[in-house]
């Protein structure tokens, strides 16, 4: 009777958030919306908003820049935070008008008819901040890529080939420059474009040594170093996406989420089609498939094997190389739950190819 009764005066609290404001939609669990607010997106208005509904009430809200700091800040002032995916709540972008108090309810009333797919939040600021250092770290490696294209881009049209990691090099930088138009403008451009693209390779090196520092004194890390083709900037990347190996029920959620996982499909009595998930988290994938890649020039290691029996089976190079991705993500998501060294004898080698995948 006390669980039927709590059930029935549960509360369903949606905010949609925005920098400066925010909307609050409360809905019964009758499905009856008793409360709608305006308040300002700080803590203080927003916890005496939530105390005002009374328990049991449940929050949500939508994962964003914001999400990490509110979700820290408000959910002891709930029974239940659920942030969710933005992505999944086509019914909010899609669905009749299109404001914030009536995303606010469209979203309490997915809420309630459990709908909603919670979206993973780093609990420890320490982690948080960490995860972000990570982050810019990879913004920094993308700016640096970046502008390196952009440069043998230009030169490659006055037909000069040059790879941007030559481009360091002063002698092949002014090679590159005596192909060129004497053309003052444009000389004067390319110049300023390789003193920004040499500067950022500059910070690149510098935040590199700052994260491998940091990286050392983790643990976890130190075990994820020992697998070939990890080493510490990948190790602490994968530390940092994944947050604790707790949560992922099988490794077939773990690859799902690495973007390394497989769906299947079927209508009627057809056939049924496996296809490569186009979901999950591209960093991570990108991680995995890089190590992978680094293993086939590493020494002799178990990884290696594993990918050249499946080239041997029949397997596309890139589904052989998938294979070793979701077997170095299994490793590492192994080492993190039993917390013991990586040992090569270990690794498991009986993967079975993918079935009607492209390749």
């Amino acid at each position: 009777m006390d669980h039927e009764l709590k059930s029935h005066a549960l509360k369903f609290i949606a905010l949609d958030v925005h920098k400066s404001r925010s909307e609050m939609a409360v809905l019964s669990a009758a499905g009856k919306i008793t409360q709608r607010r305006r308040l300002p997106t700080a803590v203080p208005p927003l916890v005496e908003a939530l105390r005002q509904v009374a328990r049991p009430r449940r929050l949500t809200f939508e994962e964003g820049p914001l999400a990490d700091w509110l979700a820290r800040a408000l959910r002891p002032h709930v029974d239940e935070l659920v942030v969710c995916d933005a992505r999944r709540n086509h019914w909010v972008a899609r669905e009749g008008d299109k404001t914030d108090p009536v995303d606010a309810e469209k979203l309490a009333r997915l809420f309630r008819g459990g709908f909603l797919k919670p979206v993973h939040q780093v609990a420890d600021p320490g982690r948080s901040a960490l995860k972000q250092a990570v982050g810019l770290y990879h913004d920094q490696v993308r700016r640096r890529v970046r502008l390196g294209n952009q440069l043998t881009a230009i030169l490659a049209r006055h037909g000069r080939f040059v790879s941007a990691a030559r481009l360091a090099d002063p002698d092949d930088w002014r090679s590159a420059l005596e192909r060129l138009p004497d053309h003052r403008l444009l000389r004067a451009s390319l110049e300023r474009l390789h003193e920004a693209l040499l500067q950022e390779r500059e910070r690149e090196v510098a935040a590199g040594r700052e994260l491998t520092a940091a990286a050392r004194n983790v643990p976890v890390v130190r075990r994820f170093a020992q697998v070939p083709g990890v080493a510490w900037i990948r190790g602490v990347t994968f530390y940092a996406a994944i947050d604790t190996p707790g949560r992922f029920r099988n490794k077939s959620a773990l690859w799902k989420y690495c973007g390394l996982g497989l769906r299947q499909r079927q209508s009627g009595s057809g056939r049924p089609q496996t296809h490569l998930s186009k979901e999950g988290n591209r960093r991570l994938k990108d991680l995995l498939i890089g190590a992978a890649e680094t293993t086939l020039r590493c020494a002799e290691n178990p990884f290696s094997a594993l990918f050249h029996m499946h080239l041997q089976q029949g397997a596309p190079r890139s589904q052989a190389r998938r294979i070793v991705a979701r077997q170095l993500a299994c490793t590492l998501w192994s080492l993190w739950k039993t917390g013991q060294n990586y040992d090569p004898t270990r690794v498991r080698r009986g993967a079975r190819p993918e079935r009607g995948t492209p390749a």
